[in-house]
């Protein structure tokens, strides 16, 4: 069983400091914990899983704070206009934050520094730095522990990762549902006030840019959609790039993937659960974000096709530069054009997932997300 004393006390040995900053991580952190327990339904290797994951969130807080306490300077760095990546999960999200990683004018959240930001990293190590190698030797850990995973979503240690990780070292972010079905935990999420995880989201990226330029940033995530009035209010001058896709092929996709996911780490595994939660919690952050885009933010907002990104990924993306203003230089899309070849050789290849097996009812869902169809032209 999870104790939540017994986690604190580990992280604090482990970085061997005691400061956590400010006191908003508690309350998510104890809902986690507490939920995990009752609901989590974990077998050993599920606690072990989530006790690490938990006890490494929390040092690396605990280090983000220890040089932030160094060097307050830290602070005066400013996160100007960033763009961030929303949409349903499963629309090609995660290719899309790939392909904007190809230009070098844009900072990404690269896996490895998200994984563990401390040490800030370095312009003249940021190639070599250490941590790439442990980031590696930890995806194909996980490709070990999690077979069905693999294919399914890119993957890379100098690649861009998602926004969750650093909301996480708030206790304030879907990640934690990757592995589990915890329906108190996401209740919890959809009501509670999120600034406290954007404003240290902020705070870790000042940290990151700080020796590390460019600073121009590039970040994403789906849970994003749920969230977007407190993001906005962290992030006042953030622009949006949404990817679409037909709702009847994203929820059964999004069940495969944390099915996959889930199921190693726990005792057993309930599909109908799941897919009443993926259908729920999609489709209030998807009205979320639509009447938060609707109330006259429409301009801040660029959007890509997945079907068109993935018959033309670069026209995709000369399209979508020209909505954002940027110029795409011959050597980022050739960069982009490597990356789509080299990508598409691991991509996973097979039966789509059954939307029976998770409880899908595509005639209520095709209902229930007809206003998403019909205002953005979904096919």
């Amino acid at each position: 069983m999870l104790d939540e004393n017994l986690l604190i006390a580990r992280a604090c040995e482990r970085a061997q400091h005691d400061d956590f900053g400010p006191d908003t991580w508690q309350e998510g952190l104890g809902v986690l914990v507490g939920v995990l327990t009752t609901e989590g339904n974990l077998n050993e290797l599920g606690e072990a899983v989530y006790s690490d994951q938990i006890v490494g969130l929390l040092a690396n807080r605990l280090e983000v704070e220890n040089w932030y306490s160094r060097y307050p300077e830290i602070e005066q760095q400013d996160i100007v206009a960033p763009l961030f990546g929303i949409g349903l999960p499963r629309t090609g999200s995660t290719a899309l934050s790939f392909l904007l990683a190809c230009d070098q004018s844009r900072r990404s959240l690269r896996t490895w520094e998200a994984s563990t930001p401390c040490p800030p990293p370095e312009t003249s190590t940021e190639h070599t730095d250490p941590r790439i190698a442990i980031s590696q030797a930890s995806i194909d850990a996980s490709h070990q522990m999690f077979p069905d995973f693999v294919g399914m979503l890119p993957s890379s240690p100098t690649g861009p990762s998602e926004c969750l990780h650093l909301m996480a070292l708030d206790f304030r972010s879907q990640l934690f549902q990757g592995m589990a079905i915890l329906p108190s935990y996401t209740a919890w999420l959809l009501t509670c006030d999120m600034e406290p995880a954007y404003r240290y989201h902020k705070r870790v990226l000042k940290l990151l840019q700080w020796r590390c330029p460019p600073v121009r940033w590039s970040l994403k995530t789906p849970s994003h959609m749920a969230s977007i009035q407190d993001l906005d209010a962290i992030y006042p001058d953030a622009r949006f790039v949404m990817t679409h896709r037909d709702i009847s092929s994203v929820l059964p996709s999004v069940c495969a993937v944390k099915e996959a996911l889930s199921t190693p780490l726990t005792a057993s595994f309930d599909c109908l659960a799941l897919g009443r939660h993926e259908h729920m919690i999609w489709l209030e952050s998807i009205r979320r974000l639509v009447d938060f885009r609707n109330d006259g933010r429409e301009n801040r907002f660029a959007d890509v096709s997945f079907s068109d990104m993935q018959s033309d990924p670069i026209s995709s993306m000369e399209t979508l530069y020209g909505q954002l203003g940027d110029e795409l230089t011959t050597d980022t899309r050739s960069r982009m054009a490597e990356w789509w070849e080299d990508s598409s050789k691991d991509r996973r290849q097979g039966v789509r997932p059954d939307p029976a097996t998770y409880g899908l009812d595509m005639a209520l869902i095709q209902k229930d997300f007809a206003f998403y169809h019909d205002q953005f032209g979904v096919q």
